[in-house]
C-alpha cells in the first residue's frame, strides 16, 4: 500500500518516473529532428525523384531476375509471359501496335504531310560524309542553293536512288488500292428508322440492350413471338 511508504521511497519513485519521461522527451526530440532532416532532403530532391526510384528498383529486380533464369537455363521472356493475364497481354499488344504505328487515318492535310515527312526521313539511308563533301566540292555556292541557283544537269540521281523512289511509288499504289471511301449507311442493312436521328438513337439501343433482346427481335421477324 502507498501508505505505508516512507517518504524517500516516494521520492524515489517520483524521481525514476521524471527521469524516464526525460528519456521519452529526449527520444521525441530525436525522432522529431530526424524526420525535420528527412523532409528537408526530401524537398531538395527532383520532382520526378519518386518515379526514378521505382524505375530504377524495377530494373534492378528485372535484371537480376533475368540473370537468375539465365543461370538456371530458362527463357526470362517466356517466365515473364507466365505471370500476364490474357486481359493485360492484350492490353499491351494494342498499345505497342499503337506506338509502333500511330498512323490511326486520315485527320488533316497537314499531319498527313508530316507523317509522310516522317516516313521518308526515316526510310533514308545513314549519312555518306564523303558523298557530302564531294557534292559539296562539285556544287560550290550552288551546293547551298539560292534564289537563282539552278541544279539541272548539274546532279545525277543514282540508279539505286531511282530504283528506291519507284518501288515507294508502287507502295503508296497498292496502299491506296485497299482504302475505300467511308459510306455513311449499309445499302444492305435493314431500313428501321426514319431519320438520321432516329438512326443514331436505335444504334445506342441496340449498343445497350442488343444481346438482350435479340431473340425477341429475330421471333417478330419470323413472326413466331407470343
Amino acid at each position: 500500500m502507498d501508505s505505508n511508504k516512507t517518504a524517500a521511497e516516494k521520492l524515489a519513485e517520483r524521481k525514476a518516473r521524471l527521469l524516464d519521461l526525460h528519456k521519452k522527451r529526449q527520444e521525441a526530440r530525436t525522432d522529431n529532428h530526424q524526420e525535420v532532416v528527412a523532409e528537408d532532403a526530401r524537398k531538395k530532391l527532383p520532382k520526378n525523384w519518386e518515379a526514378r526510384k521505382r524505375q530504377a528498383e524495377w530494373i534492378l529486380a528485372d535484371d537480376k531476375a533475368r540473370a537468375d533464369a539465365k543461370a538456371a537455363g530458362k527463357d526470362y521472356e517466356r517466365l515473364k509471359l507466365l505471370e500476364v493475364s490474357a486481359v493485360d497481354a492484350e492490353r499491351i499488344e494494342k498499345k505497342k501496335k499503337r506506338k509502333d504505328n500511330p498512323d490511326l487515318g486520315f485527320s488533316t492535310y497537314e499531319a498527313q504531310t508530316a507523317r509522310q515527312y516522317t516516313r521518308l526521313v526515316k526510310s533514308m539511308p545513314p549519312r555518306d560524309m564523303e558523298k557530302y563533301e564531294r557534292q559539296k566540292e562539285e556544287l560550290g555556292d550552288a551546293f547551298y542553293g539560292g534564289p537563282h541557283t539552278t541544279l539541272h544537269a548539274r546532279t545525277k540521281d543514282t540508279p539505286g536512288a531511282i530504283n528506291k523512289m519507284v518501288n515507294d511509288l508502287e507502295q503508296q499504289i497498292e496502299r491506296r488500292k485497299k482504302y475505300s471511301r467511308r459510306r455513311i449507311y449499309n445499302d444492305d442493312a435493314d431500313v428501321d428508322f426514319i431519320n438520321e436521328r432516329n438512326s443514331k438513337f436505335n444504334k445506342k439501343l441496340d449498343r445497350f440492350y442488343g444481346e438482350h433482346t435479340a431473340e425477341i427481335k429475330q421471333n417478330l421477324e419470323r413472326g413466331t413471338a407470343i
